[in-house]
């Protein structure tokens, strides 16, 4: 099982960045894909981005592909998300999750699935004030 921990949230006003950091323990994180997931209050909890085992291809929401980039190093045990550009409606407090499941063949919808996630961090709170 692997141990996720984010950090790196906090307020920014908008149109401004932040790049959250979720690091990894107990296991091997290269078997692991890797997503980001966010929860406003009131609201589900909703897809942002994914990335392969391997950093190769990657997934975004809609809502902030051009704004948002995610990244890993494996050697690190650490997956990043960049986020530029901020809105008040990216507020919300952002899960880092991994997926023993998906492989590098997997479609692009099933790395949008939290259904495919099988470990979770704490959340970390991004708030973005107009």
């Amino acid at each position: 099982q692997v141990q996720l921990v984010e950090s790196g949230g906090g307020l920014v006003q908008a149109g401004g960045s932040l790049r959250l950091s979720c690091a990894a323990s107990g296991s091997t994180f290269s078997r692991y894909a890797m997503g980001w997931f966010r929860q406003a209050p009131g609201k589900e909890r909703e897809f942002v981005a994914a990335i392969k085992r391997s950093a190769g291809n990657s997934y975004y929401a809609d809502s902030v592909k051009g704004r948002f980039t995610i990244s890993r190093d494996n050697a690190e045990n650490t997956v990043y998300l960049q986020m530029n550009s901020l809105k008040p409606e990216d507020t919300a407090v952002y899960y880092c999750a991994a997926s023993p499941l998906l492989t590098p063949y997997s479609s692009s919808s099933s790395y949008q699935s939290k259904d495919n996630y099988r470990n979770w961090g704490q959340g970390t709170q991004v708030t973005v004030s107009s």
